[in-house]
């Protein structure tokens, strides 16, 4: 059995070797000397976490241990998360999540994404003169600040599946908070490359920094009280206290009176929020599923785009140490990109073509744009003319979104499974901190313009309205079970890191612990970007000989893996990052 991590909270990562030997081997660095990273696979068979902080994933896997459900283990990594990894989620972002109930034998997915102000506009990041601002000069402040929707999600979905009482979901987190706990080497790395960013406002000032104005080094044992009070109140009085009452109102004067970038989040925004039941996108490949979120997320039809260019060529005959390979996946993911850019956005808005975007024939058609033996021109990749239900012109977006977020994968021993993308979007979001928690800057996903070339963004602020997103939650669906869960952290970069992760398990046959961990390659909008330091350099030299621009470059995705057999459950967590897989 498992050592319980947040019972003894001054505990550094650092000194996870304490915990059994699984847990601990899933903690190591990234290894360079050969240009590759390593994780290793967890085994189990009754149950599994895998998640971005080891506290975070024990707090879950505990509350499976003591009789909980994937949907209460849910809400413990959640509140956990938000404490010792405060850059990336919390209370103050949003959430998507995939959830296979074994007692149906059903798929759906919830949308917990937040939602534009109902006194913003279309305007919203236009400055005086028309032009669209500098992504930063509209990140920092209130005015990138949407309706939290992560605590909504937590309790809608509890209170419709899970099993154990709501309040000692959060007695992990309270008791972290309270106590202590240590900060890890990537908390206090991002503390110290923040800087005077996330000095701007005294909040995040006096939680991050000591009082010399350093930041924190890892170890620090950092104690949040403001969290715990915050927890204890939305264990007890559920999300109502989220979302109306002391802390309601704490959330709108921090957004409203920041500093020289005040918000137009009010009460009425935070009283009426509500998550929604979306079908999710599925798309057939190999055999197989592919089952993700749809609109307002990017991710489920993107992914399903890549595949469904991909499919068209034999990538298992060709392997991932052809550079083919490598110009088949890319240009399918400039095409995907181009019709993300031109169609997606909230459906509650927007009218889009989905069925004709994930159209067999259409992607056929998209296919031949790569039957010759070079990159694509940059003129050739447009958006593509899916079929639509209605005619509909629109222009081409002008969002940013920027590497950050979390993943989480969970599977019960009932069978059920969790596959939950969280963020807050940038790391450290609005940079705005209040009761504990910082608050998003997710307003940042819309287009900063709002028309292009005469015709209207489909992804423009406006009131009331969910960003596009690009996270990916995913679940592999195989003869109508469950086969992987599967998803990442990495901003518009999430999508090409799940697909690339897909095709090497279903085309490539790599393990679980191979898939989150091989190096990345990644082409978006033309250049090609590939991971530094790693095996994937040696493609530089081919691809440029391809005709493509070659970017080295981190690329620090957090995928967590769980593969779901007859003998058990097999699950990875992604090396780059300090997260474990944990289970029974």
């Amino acid at each position: 059995m498992a050592k319980t991590l947040y019972g003894a909270v001054v505990i550094s990562l650092l000194s996870i070797s304490s915990a059994p030997a699984q847990q601990a081997s899933d903690t190591i660095a990234p290894e360079r000397a050969t240009g590759t990273t390593r994780a290793k696979r967890v085994e189990a068979r009754e149950f599994m976490v895998a998640a971005a902080n080891p506290l975070a994933a024990q707090a879950g896997r505990d509350i499976l241990a003591a009789g909980g459900n994937a949907i209460d283990a849910m809400v413990a990594v959640q509140a956990v998360l938000g404490l010792v990894e405060p850059q990336s989620s919390g209370l103050g972002g949003g959430a998507f999540l995939v959830y296979y109930d074994a007692a149906k034998k059903r798929l759906t997915t919830f949308d917990g994404r937040e939602t534009a102000p109902m006194e913003a506009t279309p305007k919203l990041f236009l400055d005086d003169a028309g032009k669209p601002l500098k992504f930063m000069e509209a990140v920092v402040g209130g005015r990138s600040v949407g309706t939290p929707g992560t605590v909504r999600l937590l309790e809608d979905v509890q209170t419709r599946y899970g099993n154990k009482s709501w309040p000692s979901l959060w007695k992990s987190a309270a008791a972290l908070a309270r106590d202590g706990f240590a900060v890890s080497p990537r908390l206090a790395s991002l503390i110290a490359a923040e800087g005077d960013a996330l000095k701007r406002y005294e909040g995040a000032r006096t939680y991050f920094f000591d009082q010399s104005g350093a930041p924190l080094k890892a170890g620090h044992i950092l104690k949040n009280p403001e969290y715990t009070k915050t927890v204890e109140a939305i264990a007890t009085g559920g999300a109502d206290a989220f979302y109306r009452g002391p802390i309601a109102e704490d959330i709108v004067k921090t957004v409203r009176g920041a500093r020289d970038n005040p918000g137009v989040l009010s009460p009425i925004d935070l009283a009426t929020y509500h998550i929604k039941e979306r079908q999710p996108v599925c798309f057939a490949y190999r055999a197989l599923d592919i089952c993700g979120m749809g609109p307002p997320s990017s991710g489920g039809i993107a992914i399903s785009q890549i595949l469904g260019v991909s499919e068209n060529f034999d990538l298992k005959a060709l392997g991932p140490e052809n550079v083919e390979s490598w110009r088949i996946i890319g240009d399918a993911q400039r095409l995907a990109f181009a019709d993300r850019e031109r169609y997606v956005a909230d459906t509650d808005f927007q009218p889009l073509p989905t069925k004709g975007l994930l159209d067999k024939s259409y992607l056929g058609e998209r296919a031949k744009l790569l039957d010759g033996d070079k990159a694509l021109a940059k003129d050739a990749v447009k958006a593509g003319e899916p079929e639509w239900d209605h005619a509909m012109l629109l222009g081409r977006d002008a969002a940013i979104e920027l590497p950050s977020t979390s993943h989480f994968v969970i599977v019960d021993k009932e069978g059920n499974v969790v596959s939950m993308t969280t963020t807050i979007e940038n790391g450290f979001g609005s940079r705005l901190m209040t009761n504990g928690f910082l608050l998003n800057n997710e307003l940042t996903d819309f287009s900063f313009k709002t028309h292009d070339g005469g015709f209207a963004v489909a992804n423009r602020v406006e009131p009331g309205k969910r960003p596009r997103s690009s996270m990916a939650p995913t679940i592999v669906m195989k003869d109508g079970k469950p086969l992987l869960a599967i998803g990442s952290p990495g901003g518009s970069q999430i999508i090409g890191y799940v697909a690339q992760a897909l095709i090497a398990y279903i085309d490539w046959g790599m393990p679980v612990e191979q898939i989150v961990a091989q190096p990345h390659l990644i082409n978006r909008f033309g250049t090609y970007d590939i991971e530094a330091g790693t095996t994937a350099e040696k493609f530089a030299d081919p691809l440029k000989a391809l005709g493509y621009e070659v970017k080295p470059g981190e690329m620090n995705s957090g995928l967590h893996a769980i593969e779901i057999t007859e003998g058990g459950l097999n699950g990875s967590a992604d090396p780059r990052r300090e997260g474990i897989a944990i289970g029974e």
